[in-house]
């Protein structure tokens, strides 16, 4: 018999969780020390792994941070890594902590533009596939210099604002303060069937978007958070970064968007919903009505959101500066032109990426004891010994399936690191390097410096050796980065803007479940899939 206190402390233990995820991740914590001292810390080591992959695949049942910052802690305190380590893992991708800080709550305030962009797409467009892939490539375009989960809640916003004024017309409720938009009971007879329709075509809208900010979020450097922690570690900026992806991603986008005219030409895989007229027509006046509730304030700041939207392309193609704070100088030039200068007004920017930052120190923790423990070593090195193209292949294809069911970020974290690590060991083995392989391996890929120039100053044959195994790790490089952001599509799991829009206030609006939503992004996972390891073998 549980005595209230104990009640008390099991309710409140990682809250609404379910309680069978409360128990395991207890015997998680319990199991660890156990295998520390029975077995020794590599094999507590690929048990903290494994648990923690298991708390990145149930996040729908609980936020990853509070579970798996318990077992980071706990592998600290155990001594799988230090307080150090981590520090360093940490200021090492101090970058793309940056990033999320900066450039997703510089977005927020872009968000009036964006919206107004995608309304006008769906209001204004007639063809179901001219509207899919003008939101598919809006979504890729968008993605490519800002952030993908603040594209993908202005789609989710705009969609949400024409279903929940539709609903509350057809339910008879306009003026109502508060209205179910999940139940349908109050719904007229004559207008179920259009409504039925109309949640089908949000539906595939919402994962064409989706698909799309995965499409071209994995062009560019700060298309997702693993490609700037990818690029840092390879020292590209923007425009190297993006012309050693180009011969993956640019065919995997090409491959993407023909998916998405098939799925709707075909009615594949639940796609194909149309948008009834009258639907089409009320929308419209809703929209024309927004836009003259406007007025001439609401025209200028879309007027500058735009000009800062341009600003910060041209800062990101030049590399003005480091990519969180071009984030911050958005920031800055967004509130003071558009007037947001109360502190609770800005407050809302952060709210978005603070947990997912918070999150990825908790990766790092992670990574700290992969590196302590040596953990990768075996596989990376089995993987290494394969010879040609089949490599690279099958660096894609692990990549791939560990993001779908995982998070592509804490995948690709360790795996270019871990890379990495290995080719500072092979420059240590060419003669004549004149350093240690630690050394050179930082001025090849210092980003002020141009690998030529550091090559050029090393004797000819050893500046061969040099060339081609840098060439050949820059190859990796790609296979890591495509391979976490292409089929990681598959699961909600793998992709955060996927996660986001299931966990939205949207998702069980439309009837968009974790089951519907793989089976909608399935014809994607197996077209871009199959050209991104096409792509791999042929042209790296």
């Amino acid at each position: 018999m549980k005595t209230p206190l104990s009640k008390a402390f099991v309710e409140t233990f990682l809250g609404n969780a379910p309680g069978w995820y409360k128990l395991t991740i207890i015997g998680f914590l319990v199991l660890n020390p156990v295998l520390m001292l029975t077995v020794g810390p590599f094999i507590a080591g690929w048990a903290l792994i494994a648990e923690f992959i298991f708390t990145l695949a149930m996040a729908l049942k609980c936020y990853p941070l509070p579970a798996g910052g318990l077992l980071a802690l706990e592998a600290v305190i155990m001594g799988l890594t230090t307080p150090e380590t981590v520090y360093h893992e940490a200021l090492k991708n101090f970058e793309v902590i940056l990033l999320l800080i900066f450039m997703v709550a510089g977005i927020y305030f872009m968000k009036d533009f964006l919206q107004f962009t995608f309304t006008r797409i769906l209001v204004r467009v007639r063809s179901k596939k001219a509207i899919a892939l003008l939101f598919c490539l809006a979504g890729a375009f968008l993605s490519a210099f800002l952030d993908a989960l603040t594209v993908t809640a202005v789609i989710m916003a705009v969609a949400y604002g024409f279903y929940n004024v539709y609903h509350r017309f057809v339910s008879g409720q306009d003026n109502a303060s508060t209205h179910d938009l999940i139940c349908d009971d109050s719904v007229k007879d004559t207008n179920r069937e259009e409504l039925l329709q109309f949640r089908g075509f949000l539906r595939n809208l919402m994962m064409h978007g989706a698909v799309g900010t995965a499409l071209g979020g994995v062009c560019t450097l700060v298309g997702e958070p693993q490609n700037l922690l990818v690029g840092a570690e390879m020292g590209w900026h923007f425009i190297p970064f993006f012309l050693h992806a180009m011969p993956v991603t640019i065919p995997v986008l090409i491959v993407g968007l023909l998916t998405c005219l098939a799925v709707e030409q075909f009615h594949l895989f639940g796609y194909g919903y149309q948008l009834p007229g009258n639907i089409r027509s009320f929308l419209l006046e809703t929209a024309i009505k927004m836009e003259q509730k406007q007025g001439d304030k609401g025209k200028i700041k879309l007027v500058i959101q735009a000009v800062t939207g341009l600003w910060l392309i041209a800062a990101l193609a030049f590399h003005l500066a480091a990519v969180g704070l071009i984030g911050l100088s958005v920031i800055i030039l967004l509130t003071a032109f558009t007037g947001v200068t109360e502190e609770h007004q800005l407050g809302h920017a952060f709210e978005e990426a603070l947990p997912f930052t918070a999150l990825l120190v908790v990766f790092f923790s992670v990574v700290a004891v992969i590196h302590s423990q040596g953990l990768f070593a075996p596989i990376i090195g089995f993987v290494l010994s394969m010879k040609g193209q089949n490599q690279l292949v099958a660096y894609f294809i692990a990549n791939g399936l560990l993001s779908s069911i995982s998070d592509n970020v804490f995948v690709a974290t360790v795996y270019i690191s871990e890379t990495k690590m290995h080719f500072v060991h092979v420059l240590d083995t060419i003669p004549n390097i004149g350093m240690t392989g630690q050394a050179l391996m930082a001025k090849l890929t210092d980003p002020h410096v141009a690998r030529a120039d550091v090559i050029a100053t090393l004797p000819q044959g050893t500046a061969e050796l040099v060339r081609s195994t840098m060439e050949h790790f820059d190859k990796l490089a790609v296979a890591i980065n495509t391979g976490t952001n292409i089929p990681s599509v598959a699961t909600p799991n793998g992709q955060a803007a996927f996660l986001f829009l299931l966990t939205s206030a949207l998702a069980p609006v439309i009837r968009l479940s974790y089951g519907r939503m793989v089976l909608l992004a399935l014809p994607y996972t197996i077209t871009m899939s199959i050209a991104g390891l096409t792509a791999v073998y042929l042209f790296l």
